[in-house]
């Protein structure tokens, strides 16, 4: 069963109603910013991370998918992709987030979910 891309895997460790904003973020190769906004919601839950000057400043929307762990002690959040993978990803757009729907449909399809069919994420599985 293909679990979907907008929804917290069993195993991160996700606390309900924690709030995440100011966790740090950290690829599996290094840390990549600070959790900007994040949703819960059934479906369709997200975090917005700020690059800082890592990316110039540039905004990256992660499905609740790509969170591995979650650490309240540190205050980290772990996503189980490179540093290259966020930064090739389509970039966050605000406006479309707010309501496109292909535009979700586009990031499902890059962190490795073809709508309603399953699929690989960048750079193959995820082990």
């Amino acid at each position: 069963m293909t679990e979907n891309v907008w929804s917290y895997k069993s195993t991160a460790g996700r606390l309900a109603d924690a709030d995440l904003t100011g966790y740090k973020v950290e690829a599996t190769d290094g840390s990549i910013g600070k959790v900007d906004k994040h949703s819960d919601e059934v479906g369709d839950a997200y975090l917005v991370v700020d690059t800082g000057v890592w990316i110039f400043g540039k905004e990256v929307l992660l499905p609740a998918s790509t969170v591995v762990s979650i650490d309240p002690s540190e205050k980290k959040v772990f996503v189980g992709l490179t540093k290259q993978q966020i930064k090739d990803a389509p970039e966050f757009d605000r406006e479309k987030h707010l309501g496109d729907r292909g535009y979700h449909d586009e990031l499902g399809t890059y962190y490795g979910n073809d709508p309603g069919t399953g699929g690989t994420p960048p750079g193959g599985p995820r082990v």
